[in-house]
């Protein structure tokens, strides 16, 4: 089958995907037989193997081709692909502390700084001057307040924000502000300080309690899902069930991850995100071994999404969302999340690293937010690592849609960001799948 189209079978349908202009077909039987050996030149050799009656199907497979909808013409770095990037979000690290004690946490919770250090005000300050300076071009830019757990420094987070809202005003711009957090410290004078700011929160919480409190753990050994549940609907209620996500993380310990979801949707959450554990040496790891359970699972997913549509109260899942209008655009497919050359990570001292998964490593260190410009090469080498210098991507079918996956995940598990990380390709094309599916329907 030609590399340059995708055709699988999802429940009923067989499904065609013409990977260069993402074009989405459903196909019979009979042109998914012809498609296996069809390479848009030979009709004779077609015709002798399945006979007269596969002259109408390669008329309309023709017509696709002329429509560009099929065997379209490989993608190229964009011409106009800047040799750098520009600088368009950061990630502050507000505080290398945490008040849990996730099993699965890349940082540790602090980042290995035993002194659990909090981002002071004129640092953060600091790193939107930065960026403002860095990337003026720019009129919209985005700032992620990260730990640890960023609420562990409230005066911090409170100054910047005003410092940011200001900044907006003075230089015509939007600076769009999320927060990420473990919900411990939410109270509803914070809370309303997070409506009344328009802070998107993204909520972390994996699911089940039985699954949440094995996996995530305050620092005494405590629970956790009943103290933060109560204050995540209370958030989200207040904010009538927008402009949030609630995102978990699935493990070995729980390839069942559909019944983590269900339970989500019945506490009353509905933009949700359950992400694959990245892990290497531990008993919750996901092994190759796994896959199958978790592309059933996905599949089981898929029913149930169907199945809540259908009710009237459906729910937003991330990776269910797929764009084929050729967007994002191509600049985007190609880099995936900028990290390294269009988003930095500030740790608390104002060190500049690719992504917060890269802060505390000296390798990775970019430069500092009160150096004039990056002086580093690394935000080079991270920029030149798109899906064209991967060898493993250029006959994938998902390539334009992950990008090449996450550059730190390839790290740690292959030692090199252009190696994309083989359990986390796997999942993220079967994710693709189903998407596809849904997307016909």
């Amino acid at each position: 089958m030609n590399d340059n189209i995708h055709l699988f079978k999802f429940k009923d349908k067989n499904i065609l995907l013409d990977v260069e202009s993402s074009s989405l077909h459903i196909v019979d039987d009979e042109t998914a037989k012809i498609l296996e050996d069809f390479d848009g030149k030979n009709d004779e050799k077609i015709i002798e193997k399945y006979g007269e009656e596969a002259k109408e199907i390669l008329e309309e497979l023709h017509y696709l081709i002329n429509e560009n909808a099929l065997f379209a013409k490989e993608l190229t770095v964009p011409e106009n692909y800047r040799p750098e990037g520009i600088v368009k979000s950061l990630c502050l690290i507000i505080a290398e502390d945490c008040n849990l004690a996730c099993k699965y946490c890349f940082a540790g919770g602090d980042y290995g700084n035993e002194n659990h250090a909090k981002m002071p005000p004129e640092v953060a300050k600091k790193a939107v001057d930065f960026l403002l300076k860095t990337s003026p071009q720019r009129k919209n830019y985005e700032i992620d307040f990260f730990g640890g757990e960023p609420l562990l420094n409230m005066e911090t987070l409170k100054e910047v924000t005003a410092y940011a809202r200001a900044k907006e005003k003075e230089h015509n711009k939007n600076i769009k502000l999320t927060l990420t957090t473990n919900g411990m410290l939410l109270t509803d004078e914070v809370t309303e300080w997070l409506n009344e700011n328009n802070i998107s929160v993204v909520l972390s919480l994996d699911g089940r309690k039985s699954v949440h409190n094995a996996m995530r753990k305050d620092k005494g050994g405590f629970d956790t899902y009943d103290k933060i549940l109560p204050k995540f609907k209370k958030l989200v209620n207040s904010r009538n069930g927008e402009n949030y996500y609630l995102r978990g993380t699935y493990t070995a310990k729980n390839l069942d991850f559909t019944e983590d979801i269900l339970s989500m949707y019945n506490e009353g959450f509905r933009i949700l995100s359950l992400e694959p554990v990245v892990a290497k040496d531990a008993d919750y790891a996901i092994t190759e071994k796994d896959l199958p359970q978790i592309f059933n699972e996905y599949e089981k997913l898929v029913d149930i999404y169907i199945e809540r549509k259908k009710t009237g109260d459906p729910f937003n899942f991330f990776h269910f969302n797929v764009d084929l209008s050729g967007g994002p655009c191509l600049h985007k497919r190609v880099s995936a999340c900028g990290a390294g050359h269009e988003y930095y990570a500030v740790a608390t001292n104002g060190d500049l690293y690719p992504c917060h998964q890269f802060v505390g490593k000296d390798e990775y260190k970019l430069g500092t937010i009160f150096d004039e410009s990056v002086k580093s090469d690394i935000p080079q080498k991270f920029r030149n690592a798109h899906i064209f210098n991967k060898p493993k991507c250029q006959k994938c079918f998902a390539k334009y849609f992950c990008s090449g996956g996450c550059h730190a995940n390839n790290v740690n598990m292959n030692g090199n960001i252009l190696e994309p990380y083989e359990i986390g390709c796997e999942i993220q094309k079967k994710r693709l799948e189903c998407a596809l599916y849904l997307a016909t329907l």
